[in-house]
């Protein structure tokens, strides 16, 4: 580990490879409908992240469903993290930035 690593966020590539390989984890877009329709990373579910306690019947019921969730900047992602723990959902990864996203997007 270098010394900067800290200042590193969370590798979207890699967290979008090991979600593809977990059996029932959700990938969840937590933009706008806009920015979803722009462009989002395949397979991913959207739900605004200020939707997310009133749509939470979208989700998962398992409490312990792995969600992996991401936003345009990372802020966004954070906010969806809280409110997901705060549902009582125990396995959430936060990947932050779509625009860290090396391959294609999906329209």
């Amino acid at each position: 580990m270098g010394f900067f690593d800290f200042l590193k966020g969370p590798d979207i590539n890699q967290g979008v490879k090991e979600y593809s390989t977990t059996d029932d984890a959700v990938l969840l877009d937590v933009r706008t409908p806009d920015e979803y329709a722009a462009g989002h990373i395949p397979g991913s579910l959207l739900i605004p992240f200020d939707e997310i306690k009133v749509k939470s019947d979208q989700l998962p019921q398992n409490k312990n469903t792995e969600i992996v969730v991401y936003c345009r900047s990372g802020r966004r992602s954070a906010i969806a993290a809280d409110t997901l723990i705060s549902l009582g959902y125990a396995k959430i990864y936060d990947l932050g930035a779509v625009s860290s996203w090396t391959y294609g997007l999906e329209k």
